[in-house]
């Protein structure tokens, strides 16, 4: 048994031993989108600081807990708050919560984050579905020996976003009278923001929104072959579109239209 599985069946038995049964669906949530994890009926709530092989997540807006239970009719686990690349953590520790989720025989994820819009047409505080994504960290979390049993050695990114849950979450955004935008999301690696040269490169290239995480995580989905599901929520418009950026108005935007958020992952998980 290679080193990382010998990891994943620790933390795993662990957290069978914490009464986590059949799990469907991983919720991975974002700055200041943590809240969602306390509306899970019959909580079953872990710090990652308690999990065998979990780092710690140490920015604003992350609580750092693992809560299971049920949403919206669904098993679910869900992470309040991630681990970063920029925080100096390897993307293979960063994704680790992936693998987790999938040797816990979850077959779907859903990523959100806050991430800065580059679409002209967006406005702080929408939501935006992500249709696809460009990895502009400069690192692939699969560089390196490939574990085979886990995913093929070179795995299809076409449709790492799956879309008939975005059919779902279009139709739970119409259903909620939600706006929902629609676009490619890009990583950066951060933790500067971008800057207003970067930001008119990344529109160029097709991206309407940027952030720091997401990523990442999303190509571990696709080589674990889970389904996905990717909301951002715009929390201010990217540099040069704007007079200057800060975490605190992330915090603060999530903040506003946390309501929202959490109206339409409950819908789409309903639908799904």
């Amino acid at each position: 048994m290679t080193k990382l599985k010998e990891q994943l069946q620790e933390t795993t038995d662990f957290l069978r031993g914490k009464g986590l049964e059949q799990v469907d669906f991983g919720l991975i949530l974002g700055s200041g989108l943590g809240e969602l994890a306390e509306e899970i009926e019959n909580p079953v709530a872990i710090s990652f600081s308690e999990v065998p092989h979990f780092s710690l997540s140490k920015v604003v807006g992350h609580a750092g807990k693992l809560v299971y239970g049920t949403l919206a009719g669904k098993k679910v686990l869900a992470m309040q708050g991630r681990f970063h690349y920029y925080e100096g953590h390897s993307m293979q520790t960063v994704t680790y919560p992936v693998r987790m989720m999938a040797a816990l025989g979850i077959h779907s994820i859903v990523v959100t984050n806050a991430a800065g819009g580059v679409n002209e047409a967006f406005e702080p505080g929408n939501l935006m579905l992500i249709t696809d994504h460009i990895n502009f960290t400069g690192d692939n979390p699969l560089i390196g020996e490939n574990e085979d049993d886990m995913g093929p050695r070179f795995p299809d990114m076409s449709q790492a976003y799956t879309k008939n849950y975005q059919e779902a979450a279009k139709a739970a955004a119409a259903e909620q009278g939600i706006v929902l935008q629609e676009g490619v999301y890009m990583g950066f690696s951060g933790p500067t923001y971008e800057t207003p040269a970067e930001i008119r490169m990344a529109r160029t290239m097709g991206a309407d929104a940027v952030g720091m995480s997401t990523v990442a995580e999303v190509i571990v989905a696709a080589h674990s072959g889970l389904k996905v599901l990717g909301i951002s929520c715009i929390t201010n418009l990217a540099a040069g579109m704007q007079s200057s950026l800060n975490h605190e108005e992330v915090v603060e935007t999530t903040e506003r239209v946390k309501e929202q958020f959490k109206q339409l992952v409950k819908t789409t998980l309903k639908n799904m």
